[in-house]
């Protein structure tokens, strides 16, 4: 049990010694704060250690900006090329921004030339390479950018001084940097070319500590050269007993010097100063040339002055010829008179003004070249000559100068461009600011701004130009004022370019804007562009309208509120607003009209349906809440209602179309009527009459409203087999106008039916001289209607009882031939069916008989009626003139139909009625009656003739009216022919003729010879 401790034990130590072994990943990055100045080449470096892995790690940088902190905005990494963002893509591919690996496990973060949008947080990330993660993986630190106030000024001179004498110069030097930062001045001869030849000769230190060069340092213990600050910028350089190793070009040198949170002290700018040329003059000597420079190193364009400088004894009373050389080549000379004599290829450029030589006294010659160029760079020499005159001059000796390297480089601009916008997504109608910062340009500037719409690839469109000497146009597309509003380009300060877009007009105004900025110098130019997004979003994107009404069912007479709610994704109180309301009247016309309209300056303008609404209706606006109220709704309200808004862009007159429209739902009022309390009998009844005789059917209204109207409609519903649809007899509406029903609109039924008002709540259907067709149950529907304010009104309607009218029919019965059952006939002929009464009649009897069409099943229909006073009522005029009834006998009521069509097929049966007159009843009253049996009609199509066939095929109709004409013209062609062929010929015979008879007389002549 012991040893089964132990073991545990050891176990347990053995664990806790590799857990302990194993390293924790820590990521260090250089502590801020940090401030560094704009345009200034930066470092920042980061190292991890306690990593497990390969020993090459990888890094990665970000940076958190201080307008949102919180969003990672990565930059560079030593292991993706894809992993800086857009807006560092250009700068990281161009080695403006790079990493420097200083050893596996650390690198540098390098960033060529600070920015301002350079400041904020950075982050150093390396990826896990460990087994696990355990420790940091990065760290973080602080760049803030701070401008450049460093100063350094000396003026550039041109200096000649023996050996032995003294030397001084000041510098300039001043800073206005917000933060704790030291000063260091130092002095430095520049001797040749290139940064190799430079000599430090004294430098003040940022520790406030004075530290000669290496080769003044003996003579700065012996106090010869000395560095004093004489005033709160100024430094000066005092050289005692000049050497003629002090020769060359001086110039003063400022850094800037900043504390880093880790105690190390960095320098953030730099700054020198012109140049100023020292020639010294050795003694001991009879002729020295020295040749000076007051700058060597210039740019195309700049001027360069070249000082030859003579030493020897006496020299007021000798004279001297000077030479200038370019690359051992003769330039110039000037004689001992200070005659100037150029070598040709230079005198059309002295003679243009760009050289100029000249003696300045005795010992001081000067060759100046303005706007120089690159094929003056090389090596110059002044040579001297002294001159003795006997009859001439000639030379009694010769010195030549050192030579001094002329270095021009080509122009070189600087121009940098960066653009921007405070405005990257709008609405259309608001103000659009885009801003062209440029720097580095050392001449004028000329801005062009230019506009590419959303998904166009070319052309871009021309906004605005402003030229070097400010003048400012507009591209073609912007000039008009009136759509986008005055645009403005304007420089705000020095290098700020911002071009101010008032008024957007649509999403077409969004895309992509460029800035093109050129820079002039010296008949050069130098280009640099950049470019931005913009978003600018429709007025319609998120406008929305929507429609309710706290109840969509209210009492006539009531209150009613419509609200429309509108929302959009921008605020609806700054731009230009109109609202529409449009209604619907019900029943549904299928189209809505414009009820109001309310401007965006507040004008409101009533439409067609104002008289319905007039004193009743009011509008009222909260916010983006627009509200009808209906005061005292009337029927004339009911229907659908529906908001529409219009929205200008903002900045601009309401004029023409809208810039978005927006609809809302469709909301439904119903206006609930009075209710009705007509009430109607509706008690069945019943009415026997014999034929001939007139009665009346009662609708009796048992309550109604005093103040209603009543529209009261007849129906009648024949008794089976006929159709069970009830007939309207006629109708009488609440102002009192008659219309009858289709069935009984004849002027024989308009005479038998009459509507009658027997008091105020009593109506009567009077049917005069009734007959067996009249049976059937008739009733009354009444209709309630009353008058509110706008029109008349149906509250409701009720249906009376049906009252049965019966026939009793006469015991006797006439007597009608039977016929055949069917009949076949032809279309277009002609065909009589038979009836005809047999057996007695009764004297002084008159007979009336009616023909009808239908099937047995269903409810016959009257074609030709013949009354007992021997009239013919035709209930279908369009078949008066094919009917006709055949009277060959007093008992013949046979009917002929002429032309038979398709349609006239089908069953027909007649029916005959003997009346006779009631002296007592001063009546007719019906006798007897009969009905025939049905007869079938069936009609067939015609036969087909020739002609027949001929006139129902076009084709052939044309070709047998055309062929006789064709064959008339043809044989008058022909005749014409043969008339002028027989003419033709008859002619040629009469020629024939007269030349034999002259071949005779010929003949004759011979023979009487």
């Amino acid at each position: 049990m012991g040893l089964a401790w132990c073991l545990m034990a050891a176990f347990l130590l053995l664990l806790l010694f590799l857990g302990m072994s194993t390293g924790q990943r820590v990521v260090t990055v250089q502590k801020g704060p940090l401030y560094r100045v704009r345009g200034s080449h930066v470092t920042l470096w980061c190292k991890v250690s306690g990593y497990q892995g390969p020993s090459e790690q990888n890094f990665q940088w970000s940076i958190y900006l201080p307008t949102a902190p919180e969003r990672e905005v990565q930059i560079v990494s030593t292991v993706d090329p894809s992993f800086p963002y857009a807006i560092y893509t250009q700068r990281v591919h161009g080695r403006g921004i790079y990493v420097e690996r200083v050893q596996g496990d650390a690198v540098l973060l390098h960033i060529t030339e600070l920015q301002d949008r350079d400041a904020g947080e950075y982050e150093c990330h390396t990826p896990n390479t460990d087994e696990r993660y355990f420790g940091s993986y990065s760290a973080k630190t602080n760049l803030s950018v701070i401008a450049d106030t460093l100063s350094a000024s000396m003026v550039p001179q041109v200096l000649t001084r023996t050996e032995g004498e003294t030397v001084e110069l000041t510098c300039e030097v001043s800073k206005s940097t917000a933060q704790h930062t030291h000063l260091s001045v130092g002095w430095y001869l520049l001797q040749g070319t290139g940064e190799h030849h430079t000599k430090e000769i004294l430098t003040l230190s940022k520790d406030f500590v004075l530290r000669p060069g290496p080769s003044y340092v003996q003579r700065f213990l012996a106090g010869s050269v000395r560095l004093n600050k004489v005033g709160n910028t100024t430094y000066r350089l005092s050289i005692e007993q000049v050497e003629s190793s002090d020769q060359g070009q001086l110039y003063c040198e400022a850094a800037e010097w900043i504390e880093d949170p880790d105690e190390t002290w960095k320098d953030i700018s730099r700054k020198q100063t012109g140049r100023t040329s020292l020639a010294i003059i050795s003694q001991g000597r009879d002729l020295s040339v020295n040749i000076a420079a007051a700058e060597n190193s210039l740019s195309e364009g700049d001027t360069l002055q070249l000082n030859c400088m003579v030493g020897s004894q006496k020299t007021s009373s000798r004279q001297f010829q000077v030479l200038w050389l370019l690359n051992g080549v003769e330039v110039a000379r000037v004689d001992p008179h200070g005659v100037l004599i150029w070598k040709e290829e230079y005198e059309e450029r002295a003679k243009l003004g760009q050289l100029r030589a000249f003696k300045q006294s005795n010992t001081v010659y000067i060759l100046i070249i303005y706007k120089v160029g690159l094929k003056d760079n090389g090596t110059y020499h002044c040579s001297v000559s002294e001159m003795k005159t006997a009859e001439h001059f000639h030379s009694i000796q010769t010195n030549l100068s050192s030579g001094i390297q002329v270095n021009v480089k080509p122009i070189e601009s600087r121009l940098r461009l960066s653009v921007s916008t405070s405005t990257p997504q709008v609405v259309a109608g608001d103000t659009l600011v885009l801003l062209c910062q440029v720097a580095g340009a050392t001449s004028p500037v000329s801005v062009q701004w230019w506009h590419l719409p959303p998904q166009h690839a070319d052309p871009w469109v021309l906004v605005a130009t402003m030229e070097r000497d400010g003048t400012l146009s507009l591209g073609s597309t912007y000039q008009d004022s009136r759509t986008r509003g005055s645009l403005r380009l304007e420089k705000a300060s020095s290098g700020a370019y911002t071009l101010v877009i008032p008024n957007t007009l649509d999403e077409s105004d969004g895309g992509r804007y460029g800035c093109k900025a050129t820079e002039w110098s010296r008949g050069q130019s130098w280009t640099e562009e950049g470019e931005t997004a913009v978003t600018v979003s429709s007025m319609g994107l998120g406008l929305h309208a929507t429609l309710r009404s706290r109840t969509a069912t209210i009492r006539y007479g009531q209150s009613l509120e419509l609200i429309c709610q509108v929302s959009a994704g921008y605020t609806l109180e700054e731009v230009p607003v109109s609202v529409r309301w449009v209604f619907q009247p019900s029943p549904a016309t299928g189209h809505y009209t414009e009820l109001v309209r309310v401007s965006p300056s507040g004008t409101v303008a009533w439409g067609a349906m104002q008289p319905h609404f007039q004193g009743k209706a009011q509008l009222s606006k909260a916010d983006t809440s627009f509200r009808l109220h209906i005061h005292n709704a009337a029927a004339a309200h009911e229907g659908k209602y529906q908001c529409e808004v219009e929205v200008w862009r903002r900045n601009t007159l309401p004029l023409g179309q809208p810039a978005a429209v927006a609809k809302s739902n469709a909301v439904g009022i119903k206006v609930v009527l009075p209710e009705s309390k007509l009430r109607v009998a509706t008690k069945e009844s019943s009415v026997e009459i014999a034929g001939g005789a007139d009665t009346a059917i009662e609708c009796q209204i048992l309550f109604a409203p005093n103040n209603s109207q009543f529209a009261i409609t007849w129906y009648l519903l024949r008794p089976p087999p006929a159709d069970v649809t009830p007939l309207q007899i006629l109708r009488t509406n609440y102002s009192s106008i008659l219309e009858y029903g289709a069935e009984f609109s004849s002027p024989t039924q308009k005479s038998r039916f009459l509507s009658q008002r027997v008091s105020s709540n009593v109506f009567w259907l009077r049917v005069l001289s009734a007959n067996p067709r009249d049976q059937g149950k008739y009733y009354c529907v009444v209709e309630e209607w009353l008058w509110l304010v706008d029109g008349w009104y149906k509250l409701g309607e009720e249906t009376s009882g049906r009252t049965t009218l019966e026939f009793k029919l006469p015991e006797r019965e006439l007597q009608l031939e039977k016929t055949n059952g069917s009949v076949v006939v032809r279309e277009g002929e002609e065909v009589t069916l038979q009836c005809l009464l047999q057996g007695a009649r009764l004297p002084a009897a008159y007979f009336s008989a009616t023909w009808f069409r239908g099937e047995e099943s269903s409810q016959d229909r009257p074609l030709i009626t013949l009354h007992r006073d021997g009239a013919v009522e035709y209930p279908h005029e369009n078949l008066m003139r094919r009917l006709q009834l055949r009277r060959l006998s007093a008992g013949d009521f046979s009917l002929t139909l002429r032309s038979v069509e398709e349609g006239d097929a089908g069953a027909y049966r007649c029916q005959v009625q003997e009346w006779q007159w009631q002296s007592q009843g001063k009546d007719w009253a019906l006798q007897a009656l009969a009905r025939s049996e049905y007869t079938q009609l069936t009609t067939i199509p015609p036969e087909s003739t020739v002609l027949s066939r001929i006139c129902s095929s076009p084709p052939l109709l044309n070709f047998i009216l055309y062929l006789p004409l064709i064959l008339i013209l043809l044989l008058a062609l022909a005749v014409c022919c043969s008339y002028f062929q027989f003419r033709k010929s008859k002619s040629k015979r009469g020629n024939v003729t007269g030349v034999q008879l002259m071949e005779l007389e010929g003949a004759g002549s011979v023979k009487k010879t």
